[in-house]
């Protein structure tokens, strides 16, 4: 069973970045999940799938695996592309855009 070690993307729904300092190790899931006939309800008897541990550096996690013996593979994180845009910008004298109102 091979297992993820990545760093989280930050939420759509929060500007901030909490949640993104960590580094997390998720198994891969070995079979797929089943739909149980009665309920409806999606369900798995993959154990592991529900692990999720985190540590603080990249690292720490890789150490992790080795020493364990899991096979596992390292996602980058993307970079992040920013654009700092300040609400004064939409007055400047020399603005490039036209006012949209």
């Amino acid at each position: 069973m091979t297992a993820r070690i990545y760093r989280p993307m930050k939420s759509a729904t929060q500007s901030g970045t909490a949640r993104t300092k960590y580094w997390l190790l998720e198994y891969d899931a070995e079979k797929p999940r089943e739909v149980e006939p009665l309920m409806g309800w999606t369900s798995s008897s993959d154990m592991k799938s529900q692990v999720r541990l985190t540590f603080a550096t990249k690292d720490e996690a890789i150490a992790y695996a080795e020493r364990n013996g899991i096979v596992y593979r390292v996602e980058e994180p993307k970079p992040v592309q920013r654009r700092i845009v300040q609400y004064a910008d939409n007055f400047k004298p020399n603005r490039t855009q036209q006012w949209t109102h």
